[in-house]
């Protein structure tokens, strides 16, 4: 079949970044997306970056006939399903639209990868799996904490479905990457974070509020014990933690995974509080933002880092951009999209 992969939700912030890569390491790739919350802009921006563009289809993963013809019509040795509902705070409010469509979107590919006989599938998985962790940094062995959000009891389940499919079907091995917090863009400017809305995110609240489209950026808490008060998180820059997809398909694609189900952490190790990450941003740009201390926001957990040890030694791969270089990636592409 030759390297060729199939990115499910790759026209969206992570799927996007991913494509590049894949395609910069000689991959073939094909986006099935529907567009619910991305646009096809990004899939011009991976053309234009790498001089290829990636074959498109806009199909709904939850839609199993549409989803057979892709599998019918395209040739392509691994999966990686990006395609789920991301936002915390919706996800609460409507629990059964998260259930249905997260886990229903996975069941799909899985049940059809097991029909079609393609072998390998890398799943997008989260470090809100480990909830308000105990002993920090955890490890790939931190137990898991009941979900905070059906969010992330849907990222839970997945794994949980994943790691039973594999133990059913010889022929499936998998891998589920649990990402700490993305942020940034692609150096290019030309794919990023586009949130439709006010945004879920730190970041793209950060460079909104830079741009005048926020009047002001709040800052949930200062009163955690923490060293300024605020709350640490690990933030990974999207275009290294699109790598690790690389290299985690790379290991599927050369058998090299020791068990048919892996779990790895996706992070740089080192805990960021949210003044820090603010102070860094208009450090990096040159510019003040404007910013209050508003009440704890419910769900928030003080705080949470990767061990990424596993990652390093197993995949070869570590966190290597700048943090510094990623803020200014960021507000680099919130330009952009403003133009």
């Amino acid at each position: 079949m030759g390297k060729s992969v199939l990115v499910t939700g790759g026209a969206g912030y992570i799927g996007s970044h991913t494509a590049v890569e894949l395609i910069n390491s000689g991959y073939e790739v094909i986006i099935v997306d529907n567009l619910s919350n991305s646009d096809r802009g990004s899939i011009e921006g991976i053309s234009k970056i790498t001089g290829v563009e990636p074959k498109f289809i806009e199909a709904d993963c939850c839609d199993k006939e549409a989803m057979r013809r892709v599998f019918e019509e395209n040739e392509f040795d691994s999966v990686i399903h990006f395609a789920a509902y991301k936002a915390v705070g919706e996800s609460v409010a409507e629990p059964a639209k998260y259930y249905r469509n997260n886990l229903l979107s996975f069941i799909t590919i899985l049940e059809l990868m097991v029909e079609y006989g393609r072998r390998n599938v890398l799943f997008s998985s989260s470090a809100t799996v480990y909830g308000d962790a105990e002993q920090l940094p955890v490890t790939e062995l931190t137990p898991r904490k009941p979900a905070t959000s059906p969010y992330g009891n849907t990222k839970q389940m997945a794994e949980d479905i994943l790691r039973d499919m594999v133990a059913a079907n010889d022929n499936i091995a998998g891998i589920a990457l649990r990402y700490f917090n993305p942020i940034g863009a692609h150096p290019s400017a030309l794919i990023g974070e586009l949130p439709r809305g006010v945004p879920n995110n730190l970041v793209p609240y950060i460079t909104q509020t830079a741009a005048g489209i926020r009047e002001c950026l709040s800052i949930f808490g200062d009163d955690y014990d923490t060293p300024d008060g605020s709350c640490l998180r690990d933030y990974i820059d999207v275009v290294d933690l699109a790598r690790a997809h690389v290299v985690a398909v790379d290991r599927l694609s050369n058998g090299r995974n020791k068990d048919r189900y892996e779990v790895f952490n996706v992070g740089t190790g080192r805990p960021v509080s949210v003044f820090e990450l603010v102070r860094g941003f208009e450090e990096a740009n040159s510019l003040k933002l404007n910013y209050r201390v508003a009440p704890r926001r419910a769900g928030d957990v003080k705080a949470v880092w990767a061990d990424t040890t596993l990652a390093n030694e197993e995949l070869g791969w570590r966190a290597e951009r700048d943090l510094s270089d990623t803020l200014r990636a960021a507000w680099e592409w919130e330009k952009h999209v403003r133009q």
